[in-house]
C-alpha cells in the first residue's frame, strides 16, 4: 500500500495553498487556526438554547482572543524545556476490543497509522536555564499533526495534580515561585499554600518522594492528568485518561543526594541525555494507555472521576494500549522548534471531547491564551505550530503575520462567513454530535466526595522501604524551616493519610529541630562561606 494513502499525506506544513481536507471539509470551507474544521460559526456552545455559555468554546475563544490582539499584541520568554519529533504508530484497538467503539478520531483507528509528532519536556517551576535536577514535575506535551488538524494532549510525568479547581492554580505558581520582595525561594512560602490545601497530600507524597526528581526526560512516565472524552460516530462519550509508559528504556527516578551530585556538574543533563540519544540512534518509546470510565456519577467510588487530585484505581479501570510514540529526530533549531512550539488543553481534534473536570475548563483558556501572549497573535502560523493540513480562516493581522489564510478559489475581498461574494463556508458535520445533557443550578462549591488523604495514603503504603524514607526525609528537610502552625497542619494531613507516615515527619521534625543545621542555616552558611573561600586577587 502506498505510505501516503496508508498514513495519510503529512508532509509540510499546512496553509491556504494545501488541498489536504479533514472530515466533511470541502475547497472552500472554513477552519480554525488549528485546521479543525468548523462545523457552526453562529452559535457558541451554551447550557440549552438560552443558557450560560460553557468555557470549553474553543472555536470562540481562538476567534475572540485573535481579534483582542490584532493590534496591540504582547510576548514573553517561557521556561526551560527540551523537545524531539517522532511519530506516534496507531494499534487499531484500544485492549482488545476495536478503537471505533469508543472514539472516531481518524489517528486510532488503523492498525500501523502512522502520525508526526512533536513533543516538548520541560521543568514547571524554575526559569529558563533553572538546573533540571530540580524536585518538580515534569511537562510532557505532545503535540499530533494529525489529518483532521493538531491535537495537543498537554500533561506531567505524575498522573495527579495539587489542585482540583483552576481557581486555585495562580495562587499555587505564586507560592512555589520566589518571594516576590526578596525574590529568594523558601519552602514556607509553598508549604505555607499546602497546608491550606488539604486535596494537595496526595501529589505531595508524589512529590517529595523519589517520582519528584525523574533521571531524565527519556526514563519517565507521562499522563494528560486531567479527565477528557472519547466520542464514537454515534455521539456516545466516555470518559478517559492518557498514560505514556516508557518501553524500552525503562523508567528511573534520583534521590535527593544523587540529584545533588548531578547538578554540581551538569545543569542541563536531560536535555543532553535526550539529545545524545536521539543522535546516537537510540530511539525513546513510549506506549500510549488510557482508561475508560462511563460518564456518570460512579456512587461506587469513594472520590470524584473528575478529580485530577486521584488516580483510577487500575483494577476497575486497566490501563489499556493504544498505540506507540517513537523519538527519532532532534530540532534543527532549539528556539524555533522548542521555545516557539506552543501547546493547548483546548486543542482537540473530532473524536475526542472535553469533560467537565475544572481544572481542563481552566487550563483550556489559559494554555492557548498564554500563547499568544508568549509567542504572538499568529503563533499558529509558525512551522512547529502549524497544522500538517490546510487552513482556510477569516483571522487578519495581528502580531507577526507573514501570510492570509485564504485559498486560491476564496475571495481575499472577504474577511468575514457567511457571504454570497466569495467567502469560506462551514464545514459539514460528520458523526453525531456529543450533547451531555445538565439540568442543575450554578454554585460556587467544593466536589461533595473530595476524599483528600485516603489515596495519599495508599500510595505512601504502595512505596518501597527505600521510597518512604527518602520521602521523610525529603519532607523533614523543607518543613524544618516552617512556622510551627504550618508544620503541624501538615503533620495532621500526613496522619490523617496514613499514622505511619505522620508518626515519622513528626519524629524527624523533633530531632531535626534540635539542630541548628535549618535549610535556612545552610543558606546563610553559604553566604559566608562564599566571602571567605576562593583567594584574593589584586585589582587591575
Amino acid at each position: 500500500m502506498d505510505d501516503k494513502k496508508q498514513h495519510g499525506s503529512v508532509e509540510g506544513v499546512g496553509g491556504p495553498h494545501d488541498n489536504r481536507l479533514g472530515t466533511g471539509e470541502s475547497a472552500d470551507s472554513l477552519t480554525n487556526r488549528q485546521g479543525h474544521p468548523v462545523t457552526d460559526n453562529q452559535n457558541i456552545r451554551t447550557v440549552g438554547n438560552r443558557g450560560p455559555s460553557t468555557l470549553e468554546n474553543y472555536d470562540f475563544l481562538e476567534k475572540m482572543s485573535h481579534f483582542d490582539r490584532e493590534r496591540v499584541p504582547e510576548r514573553v520568554v517561557h521556561a526551560r524545556g527540551a523537545g524531539a519529533h517522532g511519530y506516534f504508530e496507531a494499534y487499531g484497538k484500544v485492549g482488545d476490543e476495536p478503537v471505533s467503539k469508543y472514539t472516531r478520531a481518524k489517528l486510532f483507528q488503523e492498525a500501523g497509522k502512522k502520525t508526526p509528532v512533536f513533543v516538548r519536556f520541560s521543568t514547571v517551576a524554575g526559569a529558563m536555564e533553572s538546573p533540571e535536577t530540580a524536585r518538580d514535575p515534569r511537562g510532557f506535551a505532545v503535540k499530533f499533526y494529525t489529518e483532521d488538524g493538531n491535537w495537543d494532549l498537554v500533561g506531567n510525568n505524575l498522573k495527579i495534580f495539587f489542585i482540583r479547581d483552576a481557581m486555585k492554580f495562580p495562587d499555587m505558581i505564586h507560592a512555589f515561585k520566589p518571594d516576590p520582595v526578596s525574590n529568594l525561594s523558601n519552602p514556607e512560602r509553598m508549604f505555607d499554600f499546602l497546608s491550606k490545601t488539604p486535596e494537595a497530600t496526595h501529589m505531595i507524597t508524589f512529590l517529595f518522594s523519589p517520582w519528584g526528581i525523574p533521571a531524565n526526560y527519556r526514563q519517565m512516565q507521562g499522563s494528560g492528568v486531567n479527565t477528557y472524552k472519547w466520542v464514537n460516530q454515534d455521539g456516545e462519550a466516555v470518559l478517559v485518561k492518557y498514560h505514556w509508559e516508557p518501553l524500552k528504556q525503562g523508567i528511573k527516578n534520583l534521590t535527593q543526594k544523587e540529584a545533588n551530585e548531578i547538578q554540581a556538574t551538569n545543569v542541563s543533563h536531560a536535555t543532553q541525555d535526550l539529545y545524545e540519544a536521539i543522535e546516537r540512534g537510540d530511539y525513546p518509546e513510549w506506549e500510549l494507555c488510557v482508561q475508560i470510565m462511563t460518564d456518570d456519577y460512579h456512587p461506587e467510588l469513594d472520590f470524584d472521576p473528575l478529580d485530577d487530585t486521584k488516580l483510577w484505581p487500575t483494577d476497575k479501570f486497566p490501563f489499556l494500549k493504544v498505540g506507540k510514540m517513537v523519538l527519532n529526530k532532534n530540532p534543527e533549531n532549539y528556539f524555533n522548534e522548542v521555545e516557539q512550539a506552543a501547546f493547548g488543553t483546548g486543542v482537540l481534534v473530532d473524536g475526542l471531547d472535553f469533560s467537565d473536570d475544572k481544572m481542563l475548563q481552566g487550563r483550556t483558556f489559559s494554555y492557548s491564551d498564554t500563547q499568544r501572549h508568549r509567542v504572538g497573535t499568529n503563533y499558529l502560523q509558525l512551522p512547529i505550530n502549524a497544522p500538517k493540513k490546510r487552513v482556510a480562516t477569516n483571522q487578519r493581522g495581528g502580531q507577526m503575520s507573514y501570510h492570509v489564510d485564504v485559498p486560491p478559489s476564496g475571495n481575499p475581498h472577504v474577511n468575514y462567513e457567511p457571504s454570497t461574494i466569495g467567502g469560506l463556508k462551514e464545514a459539514k458535520q460528520e458523526g453525531k454530535i456529543h450533547e451531555p445533557h445538565y439540568n442543575d443550578k450554578l454554585v460556587r462549591e467544593k466536589i461533595d466526595r473530595p476524599n483528600d488523604f485516603g489515596q495519599a495514603g495508599e500510595t505512601y503504603r504502595a512505596f518501597s522501604d527505600a521510597e518512604r524514607d527518602e520521602l521523610i526525609s525529603n519532607l523533614v528537610d523543607n518543613l524544618k524551616v516552617c512556622r510551627p502552625e504550618i508544620q503541624n497542619k501538615m503533620l495532621e494531613y500526613f496522619t490523617n493519610a496514613d499514622e505511619d507516615y505522620g508518626r515519622r515527619v513528626r519524629e524527624g521534625l523533633a530531632k531535626a529541630m534540635d539542630t541548628t543545621d535549618t535549610s535556612s542555616a545552610a543558606a546563610k552558611d553559604a553566604v559566608e562561606k562564599s566571602k571567605n573561600m576562593g583567594q584574593e586577587s589584586d585589582r587591575y
